[in-house]
Parts: C-alpha cells; structure tokens; sequence
C-alpha cells in the first residue's frame, strides 16, 4: 500500500497563494505519480493536476490552468501543489491520491488516496 499525508491547507483571503504537500510512504514503487483533487460540499469530486515520479510529466485541468503549479520532490516522495490567486469558489476539501499507472490518468488510475486537508478562501 502508498499511504499519503495532505498538509498545509488553511484560510486565506481571495488573492491569496497556499502551498500543499503530499508525502508519500510505503510502497512507493508501485506509484507513477500523483494527482491532486478537490471536493466542495454539495459537488463532486474534481481533478486539479497530477505528475509523474519519473519524468515528472504534468497535467492540469483547465479550471486552475495559469493558477496552480503541481511540481514533485523525488528524494522527499513528497508533491506539491503551489495555488496563486485563489478565489472563494477554490473552498474545499484538497484530496492527494497515488496513480499505480499514467497512460492518459483514468479516474481508475488513482488506488490510494490522502485523508484530505480544508482549504477556505474568504472573499
């Protein structure tokens, strides 16, 4: 099993930046990469980005394209995810999760998934 640790989330004001982290421990050679998601009360689930170990490939979706930076520290097993900019519709419970493969992250990609950290963006 990967077992992943979310942190950093908090309250900020609109225009504000926060930086999350996601360690990664266990069977981490069973992890291709990691993405991040959100959910707000009352939506789904939604993909924000995700990258590679390796190559360090990345993907965005286009709600936080220009905004937020996913980059990954390979000797910490540890991503991150750098949000600028953040607006109250970004208030939400941040979720990192593991893919055990890349070819175009399917939903079905991501097997193990962070316990969450809050993320409040005042207006």
């Amino acid at each position: 099993q990967v077992q992943l640790v979310e942190s950093g989330g908090g309250l900020v004001q609109a225009g504000g930046s926060l930086r999350l982290s996601c360690a990664a421990t266990g069977r981490t050679e069973y992890s291709y990469g990691l993405g991040w998601f959100r959910q707000a009360p009352g939506k789904e689930r939604e993909f924000l980005a995700t990258i590679s170990w390796s190559a360090g490939s990345t993907y965005y979706a286009d709600s936080v394209k220009g905004r937020f930076t996913i980059s990954r520290d390979n000797v910490k097993m540890t991503v991150y995810l750098q949000m600028n900019s953040l607006k109250p519709e970004d208030t939400a419970a941040y979720y990192c999760a593991s893919a055990s493969f890349g070819s175009g992250w399917p939903p079905e990609a991501y097997d193990y998934w962070g316990q969450g950290t809050q993320v409040t963006v005042s207006s």
